[in-house]
């Protein structure tokens, strides 16, 4: 059954500049893990955050690195959701998330659906 459904999108150059006028905006949004990425995938991991918390009711207190786009061995995109965003999606009875995520002709995109 589907709990939640989220979709963003975001202007590929903009978010660009957002990152270059504020260095520090990088490690706030990002993992780690996803901090090495080019913008274009940069882009589409936030419209998947923003999706993450428009599927789970956009939850007071969630840090956009409490979702994490990982891939699986085939380059698929998966999704890690920990902190007051993984208790809130508990609290919903999320057990599986589903992903897309997209960026051409300079705008990235993220669905992502969860399910209980």
């Amino acid at each position: 059954m589907i709990v939640g459904i989220g979709v963003d999108v975001v202007d590929v150059a903009r978010f660009g500049a957002t990152l270059e006028r504020t260095p520090a905006l990088r490690e706030r949004l990002f993992t780690e893990a996803e901090r090495g990425l080019r913008t274009e995938s940069l882009a589409a991991r936030f419209a998947a955050k923003e999706a993450v918390a428009k599927a789970l009711g956009c939850p007071p207190g969630t840090a956009h690195a409490e979702a994490e786009v990982v891939n699986d061995e085939n380059g698929r995109p998966l999704l890690r959701v920990t902190g007051t965003a993984g208790e809130a999606a508990r609290a919903l009875g999320v057990k599986r998330w589903h992903i897309s995520l997209t960026h051409d002709g300079g705008v990235a995109i993220a669905y992502v659906i969860a399910e209980s």
